[in-house]
Parts: C-alpha cells; sequence; structure tokens
C-alpha cells in the first residue's frame, strides 16, 4: 500500500526554518530547487500562498518532475515546525449530525438554532493560540462557575482549509471563485472545555472554552491533490440564498479517525458535512471581510448519527480526557494521507 505521501500528494510544511514538500518519508527543501520563485526560504508558507493558484500548479509541476528524475537532494524529516503564520482563524458549524447531537443535550424539542440550515454558522477563534501537531496541551483554568482546572476536557475532529491571495476588505468572494483561493487543507483538533464553554457561551459564543489551543496538522495537503477525491454534496433543503449555491462536486471523500491513548473511538468522513468549503468561504466574505494568505478556516465537528461516529466526546456525554492522554487525529483520501494531529494532555499549571 502506498505510504500515502507520494508523487499524487506533495504536502508543504516548515522544517529547520524552510518551506519543504514531503515525499515518501524524506523532505525537499524548496530553497535549492531551482527555477522556483524566491519565497521559500522563510520560516511560513505564507508568501507562497499569496502568489496564487497559477504559481502554485507551477511549482507542483516542476517539483514533481525534479522528483521522478532524481536530481535534487532529498533531507531526512526532523522537528516540524507550524506551517502558517495565521492571521485570522474561522471555525464553523456545518455537521448536520453534531449540530442535531449536541443540541439535543440542551434543547431536546429545538435542537437545530433557527438560521442553522439558511447558512453556515460559525465563530472567530484566537489566532494566537494555533498549535502544531505533537504540541502538548494544558489542561486550561477557568469559571465553570466555580474557578478551578477544567474538568471537562473534549477534542473536536475537524477537517479545515488555508487561504491564498485573499481579498481586500469590502471584496466579497464568490463561491464560484474558491480554486482561486483555497490552497489546501490540514486536519484541525478545536480543543474544548466543555464546562467552561457552557458557562460562558450564551449570548456571544465560545472564548476561554476554546481559546486555550487548537493543533493542525505540520503538513498542508494542496486542493490540487484532494480534487480526485471531490464527490457530490449532500441535498440541502431548503435550497440556499443565491451566494451559497454551487455548481459541481464540493464535498470531499475523506475517512477520518481519532485515537485516545491507542484506542480509535471514532470513525467519521468529511463528507458528511452539510455546508461545503466553498460555501464556507463564501459566507465568511459575504460582507466584505477580508482574506488573508494563510489564513483558516475550520469545518467545525464532523460527527455521524450513531456512537462510534461521533466527532466529540460531549455527543457521547463523556468520560472526558485525563491528564496524560493524547489524542490523534488522522485522515485519508484514497491514496492520499493527511497528515495527522496529535496532543498529550498535561496538568493544569
Amino acid at each position: 500500500m502506498s505510504s500515502g505521501f507520494g508523487l499524487d500528494h506533495l504536502p508543504y510544511g516548515v522544517v529547520d526554518g524552510h518551506c519543504v514538500v514531503r515525499y515518501e518519508d524524506h523532505v525537499l527543501d524548496l530553497s535549492t530547487v531551482p527555477g522556483l520563485p524566491p519565497v521559500f526560504d522563510y520560516p511560513t508558507l505564507n508568501p507562497f500562498l499569496a502568489l496564487g493558484r497559477p504559481v502554485w500548479e507551477d511549482v507542483r509541476e516542476k517539483v514533481t518532475r525534479v522528483l521522478e528524475a532524481g536530481t535534487v537532494e532529498l533531507q531526512a524529516i526532523y522537528e516540524l515546525e507550524l506551517p502558517l503564520a495565521v492571521g485570522d482563524y474561522v471555525d464553523f458549524y456545518s455537521s448536520l449530525e453534531h449540530a442535531t447531537n449536541v443540541g439535543r443535550r440542551f434543547r431536546p424539542d429545538d435542537p437545530l438554532p433557527p438560521a442553522w440550515k439558511a447558512l453556515p454558522i460559525g465563530y472567530h477563534g484566537r489566532a494566537g493560540s494555533i498549535v502544531v501537531s505533537g504540541s502538548d496541551i494544558v489542561r486550561p483554568h477557568g469559571l465553570r462557575p466555580s474557578y478551578g482546572p477544567t474538568e471537562e476536557l473534549d477534542f473536536e475532529l475537524e477537517l479545515g482549509f488555508v487561504t491564498g491571495p485573499g481579498k481586500h476588505l469590502g471584496c466579497p468572494i464568490p463561491a464560484s471563485d474558491v480554486r482561486d483561493h483555497v490552497f489546501g487543507f490540514v486536519l484541525v483538533n478545536d480543543w474544548s472545555a466543555r464546562d467552561l464553554q457552557r458557562f460562558e457561551y450564551r449570548p456571544l459564543g465560545p472564548l476561554t472554552g476554546k481559546s486555550f489551543a487548537t493543533s493542525i496538522s505540520a503538513w498542508v495537503t494542496p486542493l490540487a491533490a484532494l480534487e480526485p477525491y471531490l464527490v457530490p454534496a449532500r441535498e440541502q433543503d431548503p435550497e440556499p440564498d443565491e451566494y451559497l449555491r454551487t455548481t459541481g462536486d464540493w464535498a470531499l471523500d475523506i475517512d477520518l479517525e481519532v485515537e485516545v491513548s491507542g484506542t480509535v473511538v471514532t470513525r467519521g468522513n468529511a463528507r458528511s458535512l452539510y455546508w461545503t468549503f466553498p460555501q464556507q468561504l463564501a459566507h465568511a466574505t459575504v460582507n466584505g471581510a477580508a482574506v488573508r494568505p494563510g489564513d483558516l478556516f475550520a469545518s467545525g465537528t464532523i460527527s455521524g448519527p450513531e456512537p462510534g461516529t461521533y466527532g466529540c466526546l460531549l455527543e457521547a456525554g463523556g468520560p472526558y480526557l485525563d491528564d496524560g492522554d493524547t489524542v490523534t487525529l488522522r485522515g485519508r483520501a484514497g491514496t492520499i494521507e493527511l497528515g495527522a494531529v496529535r496532543g498529550t494532555i498535561v496538568s493544569a499549571r
């Protein structure tokens, strides 16, 4: 079986302060490849993302060619770094099953918020708390309602996309322009302190229950590599507003799983999301909000309707995470293995 990091994948990351492409179990330092733009001798991918799709496609073609020819030197993978300087981070609530499962726990007779099927609901998260896979997660303190360390620490299984050139303030991005603005995808663990979240979230939504840490994979999988795995999205009823309508296939057929300390606790697939990533980007910018290279947009928890398919522990009613637990998120689309997201819980400071 393929390692998941072959020529059909070639994800981007940052190692030792340089932008690299992963090929099998090695990396290629892009700053050493002749003929590429001079944007890779930097500790983030942002300058490359800013150049846009024609350059992304040209670089991918040239890198594939030199790897096939075996004319470049590959290096061992050292310590992986956060691949992006994330300026803005939005987390959506795009799984119908997750929204329904959670809603039933608090509002059994009316689980979905009134606007849920009209638009992709989301909140603006704290970009400064985004960490790379492998980072320890410190159990946060807060009011719950008494002050102390959270007693209900949870994971959330999510898929995120990273933007390229973006648009200035006042310029919406139509759903039809998504290929010009979405560079690639990462797995996302939106860690959640449920007792803090429950006490604080009305009326303005999450703050300290979410902002202490969000983990992303060290490898950014290009949209170009995932396009063979775009499939028809699920039916939407009622039909969304015109700015949210799309043509073509925009759901991603990515198998997902979460492992807690060596035991797989849930499995699902990203194609089950109700709101697709073109719709998420179109809604996030419909008011003219600016988008910049390296901004992160996460899907929200991806869940199914039954135990074993829930994308977080809240839906199962716990038990929640203990100190010392290691949570690992994995995803695979055919031969493409997305970079895993791993984090270990350490005691509150």
